[in-house]
């Protein structure tokens, strides 16, 4: 059995790309792949991980989890997704480090199946924006408050997913930027949902429908279908043209204070994060999805 575990990053998809996952659950759960609710599971998954301490999971806890996501008999691969699997919102970020506590949490869900073969997928974000949008989602008043332990300038994805593969060698880790989920929302789905890459399923227009003009998405959706695309790679140029027309401008711009951040360092922070991605690319047993 294979066991994928969607981690967030909070702040990135908002939970659109489990739910674009689910318009396809009869179709996946045909060839073995099940895509329980999420409501199903969250807590249960929560209250096991604070029972286990790290533990292996016994079959009778194993069974239990299984029964409460609704997963049938000879399921090959089973998706759970949670942007707060590892940390509530407050602690993604602490000192220099993205999730700190990431080596304890990712052995302790490898351990929730041990004999199962467990992949992570998450979705990476800009430092840049990500903190200013885990702030706009605490109680914190005052983003100097909320920022007063963290070390912006330190952060790297890189750091955290070496600590991540240290902690679970045993499981392959799939990676892509936020930033670039627009072009590449149908291969992240399709490596969710560990399919064929040429798979059809839907809602991998979802999150361009959100950005487009309506007038122009279906204008794209009828010129996909009087031209079909011979591989992903054209079908993203295609959608990259239509976006670059019809996107609505209040869509792709997101309103985010950062007080006593200057633009100079803000700057900064999005140049370091676009040179980190070329370490995270080169980290082994971790698969970047790039446009």
């Amino acid at each position: 059995m294979q066991v994928v575990f969607h981690i967030g990053a909070p702040c990135t998809d908002d939970d659109r790309l489990i739910r674009s996952l689910l318009k396809n659950r009869e179709s996946l759960a045909k060839q073995g792949i099940a895509v329980p609710t999420p409501a199903l599971y969250r807590d249960v998954l929560k209250d096991t991980l604070r029972a286990l301490d790290g533990a292996p999971a016994p079959e009778e806890l194993q069974r239990n989890i299984l029964d409460s996501a609704k997963i049938p008999e000879g399921t090959e691969r089973i998706i759970f997704s949670d942007p707060r699997m590892v940390s509530i919102n407050r602690l993604v970020v602490i000192g220099a480090q993205i999730w700190p506590m990431i080596e304890r949490v990712s052995r302790s869900l490898r351990n929730v199946f041990p004999s199962a073969r467990v992949e992570f997928m998450l979705g990476m974000r800009d430092p840049a924006t990500l903190i200013p949008a885990l702030f706009k989602t605490s109680r914190f008043r005052q983003f100097e408050e909320f920022t007063e332990d963290m070390q912006p300038h330190a952060l790297a994805w890189s750091e955290m997913l070496a600590r991540m593969r240290a902690a679970v060698p045993d499981c392959p880790v799939s990676v892509w930027c936020n930033e670039d989920t627009p072009l590449i929302w149908g291969e992240v789905m399709r490596e969710l949902a560990g399919c064929d890459p040429l798979a059809p399923l839907k809602g991998v227009d979802d999150l361009i429908e959100d950005l487009m003009d309506p007038a122009g998405f279906r204008r794209m959706q009828r010129y996909l279908s009087e031209n079909p695309p011979e591989n992903e790679m054209l079908r993203r140029r295609i959608v990259a043209a239509f976006l670059d027309k019809y996107a609505l401008d209040d869509a792709l711009e997101e309103e985010l204070d950062t007080p006593g951040w200057s633009a100079e360092m803000l700057d900064d922070m999005t140049s370091s994060y676009e040179e980190d991605m070329d370490e995270v690319a080169h980290i082994p047993g971790v698969t970047l999805i790039t446009p």
